[in-house]
């Protein structure tokens, strides 16, 4: 948070006193910039949203193409750079990832779970606070259904920010909707955080008079 603080000085010379008024004017909250990253072994999608007062604005999203010819851990090598790249370029505030999803192929799993890893490696040396999300999740926070497929959230996305263009991969439309769950999680712990909790049914009917009909 930026503070805007005026100082004003009274002199007065005959007596030699000073009056300083130290006057603090309206908080000015600063804009928030996470990076949003859908894991892959060939294909790692991401995207850099900006926050401020609210709205959502689209920086970056993309997808890293990786090539299968290469060897794994020079793959892993390019993905620790890339998001290393992406923190100097953007400098995030927060780091959002997909957890990877338990399938049934145990090598493939590895191979993601290592592909994760470096992510987060890279933005934990940047002293960036990472969150992980199931897939589950971000569908259910973007679209309100954890059952949606990839199409439902981007159009879902598309509405939210007002993109018109979509990208050639889906794993970056992925990226920036792990972005976006991630936004809307810090607010929804923000107001949940304001809600007390409701003490039995007289507690209800104590602050919900209106919901109360006679007969």
């Amino acid at each position: 948070m930026n503070f805007a603080v005026l100082l004003f000085t009274f002199g007065f010379e005959r007596s030699g006193f000073s009056l300083h008024v130290k006057i603090q004017c309206g908080l000015q909250k600063s804009a928030k910039i996470i990076l949003g990253i859908d894991p892959g072994t060939l294909l790692m999608g991401y995207s850099v949203i900006r926050v401020y007062q609210g709205k959502i604005t689209l920086q970056e999203m993309q997808a890293l193409k990786l090539s299968g010819k290469k060897d794994n851990h020079e793959r892993l090598h390019l993905i620790h750079h890339k998001v290393t790249e992406l923190i100097h370029l953007h400098k995030p505030h927060e780091f959002a990832i997909e957890a990877p999803f338990f399938g049934k192929n145990v090598q493939s799993m590895l191979k993601l779970g290592r592909a994760q890893g470096v992510a987060i490696a890279a933005a934990m040396a940047a002293g960036i606070p990472v969150t992980e999300y199931s897939p589950r999740k971000v569908k259910q926070s973007v679209t309100g259904n954890g059952n949606a497929d990839k199409e439902q959230v981007w159009k879902m996305l598309q509405q939210l920010l007002n993109i018109a263009e979509a990208p050639k991969y889906f794993d970056a439309t992925d990226a920036l909707a792990i972005a976006v769950c991630h936004h809307f999680q810090l607010g929804g712990t923000a107001a949940l955080k304001k809600n007390k909790p409701l003490n039995g049914w007289s507690d209800f009917l104590k602050k919900n008079p209106h919901r109360v009909k006679g007969h």
